[in-house]
């Protein structure tokens, strides 16, 4: 089992003839240690067309005195500069831990040694008056040789730092002052990526950057979105693969974000190149659209779980006969286990592989669409078909009748609903605040008929609770209790989802995408 950790570094650069700077009169600082020196030495693997290294991830064997000592560390890059740090002992090849965690990545490319780093450390750490560690600073001397056809041999200075237990007013104040000292933080976020510059693109914009650039096409910008929530897809899968808590669900929403936007924006999405020799393959909305079955089985399970455990628990004791709680867990517990093995087991399988290919081939490709205009003009329209797609499905699920009809209606305008606000989420950073509020109100809608079809599909498993508690002798008195509530909670859900709809439907509301 490794051990984890998990950082809050900046990389700043560092030119020839530089030293630790002056880090006195600090905010929180107290004392600093004396300066400590450490010899690194570290080999980094990876694919050989850099895999790892383009997607911020970085694996090495380590040897030395510095913190994690010998043995192998598998950087995992984290949203806002944080990173989470996986060690496991030593061994002669890549542990077998470390490339499943890889798996979408790798998809069995071999991962081989690419570069030999030795680093000269001088660290200091800062001290609160308490004594605790707030901050590590260090100035390291690197010594790296990169392996393969351009092999090259390469020496530089760079200044680090790593928040311990400091504040984020530290983090900002050490900012300050090694800007002030004529440092810049690193174009490259590793030493890795420094040894690799010339083998890799150039350090990709921010999203949010690349997307409401005015040079920018639509279709650049669609391609750019996708491309956001295909990393996105890569991160989770590390995550579930992990078993970290709503990885599942956030995995499960990227893989709905990349379908809505190909079905959304398909006339700014380049066309897939098709299979000749075995016919054509499923068109990729199919792809994720199963991608995504797969993961909502797992996070249904567990949703359900919680959910009626919950409205057990907030049952009044005396209201409480037989073994409920004990019915759920066993009901639930060897479903959910099946689940996650049929997930894991999709995850490692060609399909997903061979999804997860055609989306790198799609995203590598010219953006379609209209050039020369701004994207607003062309983007405007699509939104305006998912957001009347959304009221047709909202006014059918209005005049449907009581009962199973109402049901699915709710259900089929919950995902018109969702689909519209995916669309609109996207186009944010061209349309601005007034995109925000449809995004906020579309989402508040989506969430009520969510609840919605929850109490729909929690009521079906308490029926079948009730069923074999009585058959095994236990009385269900409890059962009926939990149905009751879920169904009047569907009957308010109902009633706060056409309220909010009669909000978000407004023309003011959407005159920004008229």
């Amino acid at each position: 089992m490794p051990t984890e950790l998990r950082e809050i570094e900046r990389k700043y650069d560092a030119g020839p003839g530089a030293r630790l700077p002056d880090l006195s009169g600090l905010p929180e600082v107290a004392s600093q240690s004396e300066p400590e020196e450490t010899i690194l030495e570290a080999t980094c693997f990876d694919t050989d067309a850099l895999d790892l290294t383009r997607a911020g991830i970085t694996l090495q064997r380590r040897s030395g005195q510095d913190e994690g000592g010998t043995g192998w560390r598998l950087s995992l890059p984290e949203p806002h500069g944080t990173y989470t740090d996986l060690d496991l002992p030593h061994a002669p090849e890549p542990p077998r831990e470390f490339l499943e965690l890889l798996t979408a990545r790798l998809r069995g490319r071999p991962a081989r040694p690419v570069a030999r780093i030795t680093t000269a450390r001088m660290r200091r750490t800062l001290r609160g008056r308490d004594g605790a560690a707030l901050a590590d600073v260090v100035f390291d001397d690197v010594t790296a040789e990169a392996f393969g056809p351009l092999a090259t041999l390469s020496r530089w200075n760079e200044v680090e730092f790593e928040l311990a237990d400091g504040s984020r007013a530290l983090l900002k104040a050490l900012d300050r002052r090694l800007r002030r000292d004529g440092l810049r933080p690193s174009r490259n976020t590793s030493k890795l990526r420094t040894v690799l510059a010339g083998r890799l693109p150039e350090p990709r914009r921010q999203p949010r950057q690349v997307h409401s650039g005015p040079s920018r096409s639509a279709g650049e910008f669609v391609l750019a979105y996708l491309r956001e929530q295909r990393d996105q897809l890569l991160a989770d899968d590390v995550m579930v693969r992990r078993d970290q808590p709503d990885a599942v669900h956030q995995m499960r929403v990227a893989s709905r974000r990349l379908r809505s936007a190909l079905r959304s924006f398909d006339a700014l999405v380049p066309k897939e190149r098709r299979q000749k020799a075995a016919g054509e393959p499923p068109q990729l909305p199919a792809e994720l659209r199963w991608l995504a079955g797969e993961l909502g089985a797992a996070r249904d399970e567990e949703v359900l779980t919680e959910r009626l455990l919950h409205e057990a628990a907030a049952t009044a004791v005396e209201l409480v006969l037989g073994p409920v709680s004990a019915r759920i867990t066993g009901h639930f517990a060897p479903r959910r286990a099946a689940a996650r093995e049929r997930l894991l087991d999709a995850l490692e399988s060609p399909r997903y592989f061979a999804l997860l290919d055609r989306l790198d081939a799609l995203l590598a490709q010219p953006p379609a669409g209209p050039a020369g205009r701004r994207p607003e003009k062309t983007l405007a329209p699509l939104v305006r078909r998912e957001l009347k797609r959304a009221r047709r499905r909202m006014r059918g699920a209005a005049h449907a009748a009581a009962g199973s009809e109402r049901d699915v209606a709710l259900h089929e305008a919950r995902k018109a609903v969702k689909r519209a606000r995916y669309a609109v989420e996207a186009v944010t950073p061209v349309f601005g605040k007034d995109a925000r509020r449809t995004a906020r109100a579309l989402k508040e809608i989506q969430t009520e008929l969510g609840g919605h079809q929850d109490t729909v599909i929690a009521r079906a498993e308490i029926r079948q609770l009730a069923v074999r508690a009585h058959a095994d002798r236990e009385n269900a008195f409890t059962y009926g209790l939990l149905y009751q509530r879920q169904a009047e909670q569907a009957a308010a859900l109902r009633k706060r989802a056409r309220k909010a709809w009669r909000q978000a439907d407004g023309k003011k509301r959407t005159a920004w995408a008229r």
